[in-house]
């Protein structure tokens, strides 16, 4: 591919998790990619060495900066935002103007230069709503708006109306995904993100702590398979105008999960239930299952997941021995 006819996207929170790993493959199959992020979250060391990687230390808020980045590329994905229950909990303003104003402020740049923008949603989208297999078009059940949880489904949700009022409107080639428990290498514990948290408690042979009574349900997708889809996604042009759910199907209760993480790390480690009102707030609330029904991204790209949990964890907890231990960022 020469130079010229290579496609050049804008990572927007691109040395985060999933961001990283999607650079990764961008750059494997000869596109060339720009990261935008403030290191909030992310790491540099996330971010392999490449000829054809730039990175930009600065932040989606920073309107002129988005405006000339997003300017000089073709496509747009828009990662940067607050994730994980504990950094929503704890910082709910930041977590709010992030996922709301940086969207609207990437979202008008792509529709100043026509560009084809992918947004990342989330499952959260659906609130309480643990009726089953959650399609794309099922109902939103929230609580109290002064739950901050809710609040932060509801910031996700404008972003998704947004974007879909420019495409109805304006035109704009938008792409909606929304992400079930994505899991892998380079996922931090310290927002409180589960697998890495509990795989850390056992390793140092520490409790490891499940929240409410562990019978709530998850369902965990590897990082490699949810690239995959990106990838799909943005390669197909009926995707543009659309929304896709991206998960696996297969359910685990968290107090399952964190015997199986005892049981591949070997540890001593015993098992302490947490109430909720402990680990977060009062008032907070969770729901009892959270399951995606994929069949619409199936249908178009054919994806389907094709790590199995168990192997999923043995990655982790192989990462996890092996890695240095590091101060939280």
């Amino acid at each position: 591919m020469s130079k010229a006819s290579r496609t050049r996207y804008l990572i927007t929170g691109g040395s985060g998790f999933i961001g990283s790993h999607l650079a990764d493959a961008l750059l494997a199959r000869d596109d060339s990619v720009v990261v935008l992020d403030n290191l909030s979250t992310g790491r540099l060391e996330n971010l392999r060495p490449h000829p054809d990687l730039h990175f930009v230390h600065g932040s989606v808020l920073d309107e002129l900066m988005v405006d000339e980045l997003v300017h000089r590329c073709d496509v747009v994905v828009h990662l940067a935002a607050a994730v994980g229950v504990k950094l929503i909990v704890e910082q709910p303003l930041r977590s709010l103007t992030t996922n709301i104003r940086g969207s609207e402020i990437v979202i008008e740049a792509a529709h100043r230069y026509r560009k084809k923008i992918l947004i990342t949603s989330t499952s959260e989208i659906y609130g309480k709503n643990s009726s089953g297999a959650l399609r794309e078009d099922s109902d939103r059940i929230l609580g109290s708006p002064a739950v901050v949880r809710w609040a932060y489904s509801t910031a996700k949700a404008v972003d998704e109306i947004l974007a879909n009022a420019y495409h109805k409107e304006r035109g704009l080639p938008t792409i909606i995904v929304r992400l079930f428990n994505t899991v892998g290498p380079r996922q931090s514990p310290t927002y409180g993100m589960v697998i890495p948290s509990l795989v850390r408690q056992a390793l140092s042979a520490a409790p490891l702590t499940v929240f409410g009574d562990g019978t709530q349900t998850r369902c965990f997708a590897h990082v490699a398979d949810v690239v995959d889809a990106l990838l799909g996604l943005l390669d197909e042009e009926a995707a543009i105008g659309e929304t896709f759910n991206i998960g696996s199907s297969d359910e685990v209760s968290i107090l399952e999960l964190a015997k199986m993480i005892i049981g591949f790390t070997g540890s001593t480690s015993g098992i302490e239930l947490v109430p909720y009102s402990e680990a977060y707030e009062q008032g907070f609330e969770d729901m009892t299952r959270r399951v995606p029904d994929t069949a619409k991204l199936r249908a178009l790209t054919g994806w389907v997941p094709r790590r199995a949990l168990d192997e999923i964890l043995m990655e982790i907890i192989g990462a996890s021995s092996e890695a240095p231990a590091t101060s939280p960022r």
